[in-house]
Order: C-alpha cells, then sequence, then structure tokens
C-alpha cells in the first residue's frame, strides 16, 4: 500500500508541477501551486526543506519560458539584466534574514497590496495592451535597479507572488506590453529563484531526488504555457493575470489571518 501511495503521490505533484509551470509562465504565481502542494504531500517535512525543494523544481521551468520567450520577442536587456542582477543580490539578503525577522505584519500587509495591483489592473483595460516604453535607458536601469532588488529581497524572504508583481512593475512603472513584461520578468525571476535556491542548497535543505522529477515536470508545463501565450497575445494573458491575482489575494489572505 505505501508503495501505491508513493507513486500517487509523485503523479499528483508532478501535474502541480507542471501546472504552475504553465500558469508562471504566463503570468508567475506559480508558487501559488506547487508550494501548497508540497506541503500537503510532506506535512511533516521541515518547511525549509520544502521550500528550497519547490525552488529546486520550479527554476528550471522559470528558465525555460525566458528562453522560449527570447526566440520570439525582442528582450530590452540594458534594462532587464541590471533589474536581474539586483534581483539577485536582493534575493539572497531576503533568504538570509527570513529566519531571523518575524514576518506576520509583511504578511497581513500583503493581500492589501495585491488588492490594489487587481483594481488597477481591471479598472484600466488598456493595462498591458501596448508596448510603449516610458523612460530613458539610465532612468530605466535606475528604476530597474531598485525595483528588482526590492522584488527580489521580498522573493528570498517570502515569495507568493513574485512573478506577477514583476509583470505589473515592468507594465506599470516601465510602459511594457504583457507579453514583453512577461518575457523581461522571467529572467529577473529567474535571478532570484537562483538566489534563493544557492543559499537553501548550501544548508542542504533541498530533496534533490524529488526536484529532479518536478523539474521535468514544471519545464514542460512551462513551454506549453509560453506557447500558449504566444499563440492568444497580450489579450488572453491580462485575464489570465487577473485570475492568478485574485486566487494569490485568496491564498495570502488566508494564510495571514486565517485562525
Amino acid at each position: 500500500m505505501s508503495g501505491i501511495w508513493f507513486h500517487l503521490s509523485d503523479l499528483w505533484l508532478g501535474l502541480a508541477a507542471g501546472l504552475a509551470g504553465f500558469v508562471d509562465a504566463i503570468v508567475g504565481g506559480g508558487g501559488l501551486i506547487l508550494l501548497p502542494a508540497l506541503f500537503a504531500s510532506f506535512p511533516r517535512a521541515v518547511p525549509a526543506s520544502l521550500l528550497g525543494t519547490n525552488k529546486a523544481g520550479a527554476i528550471w521551468g522559470t528558465g525555460a519560458a525566458f528562453l522560449s520567450y527570447a526566440r520570439r520577442v525582442r528582450i530590452p536587456w540594458k534594462t532587464v539584466l541590471p533589474t536581474a542582477l539586483a534581483s539577485l543580490t536582493g534575493a539572497l539578503l531576503g533568504a538570509d534574514l527570513v529566519s531571523s525577522i518575524h514576518d506576520t505584519a509583511f504578511r497581513k500587509v500583503l493581500p492589501f497590496v495585491l488588492a490594489v495591483v487587481f483594481l488597477y489592473t481591471l479598472v484600466n483595460r488598456q493595462m498591458g495592451q501596448v508596448h510603449r516604453p516610458r523612460f530613458s535607458q539610465r532612468t530605466a536601469i535606475i528604476l530597474g535597479t531598485v525595483g528588482g532588488f526590492c522584488i527580489g529581497f521580498y522573493d528570498g524572504f517570502l515569495g507568493p507572488g513574485t512573478g506577477s508583481f514583476l509583470v505589473f512593475v515592468f507594465i506599470f512603472v516601465f510602459g511594457f506590453d504583457f507579453i514583453h513584461a512577461s518575457a523581461s520578468a522571467k529572467l529577473v525571476n529567474f535571478s532570484s529563484n537562483l538566489a534563493a535556491l544557492g543559499l537553501f542548497a548550501s544548508k542542504s535543505l533541498v530533496f534533490w531526488h524529488l526536484a529532479l522529477f518536478l523539474a521535468a515536470c514544471n519545464m514542460l508545463g512551462s513551454l506549453l504555457g509560453t506557447r500558449m501565450a504566444m499563440t492568444h497575445g497580450s489579450v488572453f494573458v491580462r485575464r489570465l493575470f487577473i485570475v492568478v491575482v485574485l486566487l494569490l489575494i485568496s491564498k495570502t489572505g488566508w494564510d495571514a489571518f486565517a485562525g
């Protein structure tokens, strides 16, 4: 019986990883799917090990999605690369501090921040439909560095919704459309995931045998998600973004206030 349960558990986690990769490749928020699945499957595991395993499984899908976008979308490298490097630095600091800082207050603020993102996206129907960068290259680098560091710190410190936050920032601040924003967000998110994963791995907080299986499923979902986004365009991505942010509000609100 235990052997049957092990295989069923593998199948459940594989499906969760694939769906997470699919959603994350388009609008971010894949952690909303995979991380709860890991906690449900391993209720007695050390939480940090599940966080590390989630990063190890998800990072490959994020990387695959970015490479797939990069073949079809012109990436604004001079803006995105400094943002990605700042995100990596921020994530290292966030992951290092997470064990020593009480984050209850921060968790309670998060649903309200997401609610603002949701309402703004809902009201501004044209947001993200046209790719029209707003700033000079120098200003874009400065804003990208600051924004990348802050969101990277958040990703290392807490994590849920990082990809969706990045998509919103690239649209709202930089004037990208949803497709360019999703493509750019993947590289920045990959950098923050890499930093956090390095920290977890250095403390042996990754179940590598499981992470490799999750990575394969996540990559497959990511490639399918990227193809779907490129086929259906910014309108489809906007609609999915609204759904994912609404789910993130529900999930983070429950985590912060339930009980």
